[in-house]
């Protein structure tokens, strides 16, 4: 391993266990959120950078527009056989709505969801690292500050993969349950309606999953994401000392990445125009598997990493192999590394998942400091630090 650095671990599990075992579970928009940010702050401002924290508003739970989405739906096939063609037209207009407004707002764009759905305060926090030399390039590593709630649907691998199953389904029966109604509003065909059944009992599962998701406890988060955070911190206080040559280094922890990303969103719509030939390195769950990269990632677009980049992590890989770093891809789910790719912004995810595909701990309630493992943090730690020296050779 190159230069062994047996108290980069220590590090990592100190801010882990301060962020997720003394703050604990931390909500998007949630005063524990806020404390983490905190945290974050006062530790970079302790380390001698200048810290700054953006306030900004955000949705307060992912789950509420796929719940408004499943009502819609069952009014929708409620309506459609009361009025002939009147209460048909309302329908298919209440199931096209909710099904574009879904669609929109699992793609991170606005929609008529985003108009009724509570909203709350939350914040990103970040620092900057000037270079020793020529500023050529700005380096952007970003983990997330919240914690999502731990659902049923995330309590084994078979819940997560019957979820990610059944989602594909509902949406198909949605989309079925549109075209049904917008014939019907011309034929009045009595069994379209009857034929809109499957779409009524998708629409209802998925309101309960939603439903209990949205109510259940928050995870403490350690591995999603103090780990993360841990990470983005670390590296700032290594760099401090030493920093890059041609490369300005941001060191960024966002909110609300668990509701849409709406934290990383902010950060970028406010900071692009700052950036000269920017690389975003994103960090995700590296404290129990890994190191680990993404391939792809996405659940409507599919997103990959920049290739220069990804030339440069698979080149480390097979020259480093003590290190055991090895690509993996998620389905059904995105890093901010997306935010970035359609920002048109360089960008790859360091996601500590399992060689078999499993992310460890996902919004799990067992998610907890003593779960981490210090030989992953150290190794991840070492790759990480050997694809920004990469980085900063090659602007």
């Amino acid at each position: 391993m190159p230069n062994p650095t047996p108290h980069i671990p220590q590090k990592l599990l100190d801010h882990i266990q301060a962020l997720a075992g003394t703050i604990g579970p931390r909500g998007s928009t949630q005063p524990e959120e806020r404390q983490a940010a905190n945290y974050a702050f006062q530790h970079l401002q302790n380390l001698g950078y200048g810290p700054k924290l953006e306030e900004f508003r955000s949705a307060t739970s992912i789950f509420h527009p796929h719940i408004i989405t499943s009502l819609l739906m069952l009014t929708a096939f409620i309506i459609y056989p009361l009025f002939g063609r009147t209460s048909g037209a309302i329908a298919a207009g209440l199931s096209l709505l909710a099904l574009v407004s879904d669609l929109l707002e699992l793609g991170f764009f606005p929609n008529p969801l985003r108009w009724v759905t509570p909203k709350g305060d939350s914040q990103n926090v970040f620092a900057i690292l000037e270079p020793q030399h020529d500023h050529l390039q700005d380096l952007i590593l970003v983990g997330h500050l919240d914690t999502q709630k731990a659902g049923k649907i995330f309590s084994t691998p078979g819940w997560v993969k019957f979820f990610q199953n059944f989602t594909t389904i509902a949406f198909i029966a949605f989309i079925i349950q549109v075209g049904l109604y917008l014939v019907g509003i011309m034929t009045q065909w009595i069994w379209l309606w009857y034929a809109s059944i499957p779409s009524a009992l998708a629409a209802l599962i998925l309101l309960v999953i939603c439903w209990e998701a949205d109510r259940a406890p928050l995870s403490p988060g350690a591995n999603d994401n103090a780990s993360a955070v841990a990470m983005v911190l670390t590296l700032a206080e290594t760099l401090k000392t030493q920093p890059l040559n041609n490369t300005r280094t941001w060191f960024v922890l966002t909110g609300c990445e668990e509701v849409q990303h709406y934290g990383m969103i902010d950060f970028i719509k406010l900071h692009k125009a700052e950036w000269t030939n920017p690389k975003v390195l994103v960090f995700e769950m590296i404290g129990v598997a890994g190191p680990a990269w993404e391939t792809k990632e996405g659940i409507i677009v599919p997103f990959k990493p920049d290739p220069q980049l990804l030339h440069i992590v698979e080149t480390l890989a097979k020259d480093h192999p003590e290190l055991g770093a090895y690509p993996r891809f998620i389905v059904g789910g995105n890093s901010e590394m997306a935010d970035a790719h359609r920002a048109k912004l360089p960008a790859i995810t360091f996601f500590g998942l399992t060689p078999d595909g499993r992310a460890p701990f996902w919004h799990q309630m067992a998610d907890t400091p003593d779960k981490m493992d210090p030989d992953v943090l150290e190794r991840t730690y070492q790759f990480t630090k050997l694809f920004i020296d990469q980085v900063d050779l090659h602007p």
